[in-house]
């Protein structure tokens, strides 16, 4: 499985919800899932299995498939909370 973290312009935000993301994948103890960032216009479906994204370009992502919307890059239990939903209806996790 691949997640894509996605942010306007593909430098500091993606790569800081990247590494959170890392992060809590290893809290989660989720091996196998690889996590790269990117900007907005760069990103094609066919980059990831789910993108993550802040609200603030949720509405241009539409067209990758499935996003995970999140309030903030540094809220760690908000994205916490998403991703565990998430990895729980792909059976990644229990």
């Amino acid at each position: 499985m691949k997640i894509l973290a996605v942010c306007g312009s593909g430098l500091g935000s993606s790569f800081m919800l990247e590494m959170n993301v890392q992060q809590i994948l290893s809290e989660l103890g989720v091996t196998g899932v690889e996590v790269s960032h990117s900007d907005l216009s760069s990103a094609t479906p066919d980059d990831a299995d789910l993108f993550i994204a802040a609200k603030d370009i949720a509405d241009g992502m539409h067209h990758l498939g499935e996003v995970i919307v999140i309030d903030s890059i540094i809220d760690m239990d908000g994205i916490k909370s998403k991703l565990q939903e998430v990895l729980q209806q792909k059976g990644i996790i229990s």
